[in-house]
């Protein structure tokens, strides 16, 4: 090989990693080929329903439809309230979460007897299936007869609540903060691990007590992990589905529907598919749009 080929700058040098590319390009394009196809064809297959009159129940009604479906959606009064209960369900769980997170992990990071074993226990919902843990709560926790909670407060001398008949929406909410806060809590113990423990000797010999180094020190350092928590949060409970199915199916009357849960409504239940489609068009623009800022969010944390 010449001097040149081995001098910085040179052709050979310059096209080094060029050339590794391409050779690693054939070995890569069959997944990435497999990924666009699994994302696209589903995608371009709603996009074509959501301008299509397509009723399972009556065949001859098709064609060309234009915007209709989305005519019909926006100006459907349960598209709002889903839409708010949507809302609603995604802001509670992310304050519950974040919230009792962030506490749940200043509190195991102290030392303590039996803090491994708490840990896992603190855990061990995020691992259980949301239908699951659905159906836990429904039938073993808030069952106004056979239920916990029902017990206890005949214990006290007060009536049991059918929460998911008098405070359905609430229900729901418990239910999958139930499920998230192990996540978030998993989030935010490695943050709080990760803090110089020489800033908390410093603050306390300073005379800054507990609250004192919670507020200036550790909530803090907190700030992009709660940002991770919230934006993978957002994103997962925009779809919450299982959990709604399982113990109201979107009831009474449509009390817990969410954006999830009216376009299976409308898809497989009125067998509507132009106007579930529409709905899931709708929803692809919302979850985008979240993502968006709080990506956006995330990177600016980063860059400090």
């Amino acid at each position: 090989m010449s001097s040149s080929a081995l001098r910085p700058g040179s052709g050979v040098a310059a096209t080094a990693p060029e050339a590794r590319r391409r050779g690693a390009f054939p070995l890569l394009a069959p997944s990435v080929g497999v990924l666009l196809l699994w994302m696209i064809v589903p995608l371009v297959m709603t996009l074509w329903f959501s301008v299509q009159r397509y009723n399972l129940l009556n065949p001859e009604v098709s064609g060309f439809a234009g915007l209709e479906n989305y005519e019909f959606l926006v100006t459907d009064p349960d598209f709002w309230v889903s839409l708010t209960n949507t809302l609603i369900l995604v802001g509670s769980v992310l304050v519950i979460t974040v919230g009792f997170g962030t506490l749940l992990a200043v509190l195991f990071d102290q030392p303590f007897p039996g803090r491994g074993i708490a840990r896992v226990l603190a855990i061990s919902p995020f691992f259980v299936m949301p239908t699951v843990s659905a159906l836990v709560w429904k039938n073993l926790m808030m069952h106004p007869i056979y239920g916990v909670l029902g017990s206890l407060a005949r214990a006290v001398g007060m009536e049991p609540v059918d929460w998911f008949a008098e405070y359905p929406l609430f229900a729901i909410i418990v239910i999958v903060a139930w499920q998230w806060l192990p996540f978030a809590l998993l989030i935010l113990l490695t943050a709080v691990q990760s803090l110089d423990h020489e800033q908390k000797e410093a603050a306390r010999m300073d005379g800054a007590g507990p609250v004192a180094q919670f507020l200036f020190i550790t909530l803090p350092h907190l700030g992009r992990a709660i940002s991770v928590v919230v934006m993978i949060e957002t994103i997962f409970l925009l779809t919450v589905f299982a959990e709604i199915f399982v113990t109201t199916s979107g009831g009474p009357g449509n009390a817990t529907t969410n954006l999830a849960f009216l376009i299976y409504a409308r898809a497989l239940l009125q067998f509507d598919v132009g106007g579930g489609s529409a709905g899931g068009v709708v929803a692809i623009l919302l979850a985008n749009i979240v993502a968006f800022f709080l990506v956006r969010s995330i990177a600016r944390r980063l860059e400090v």
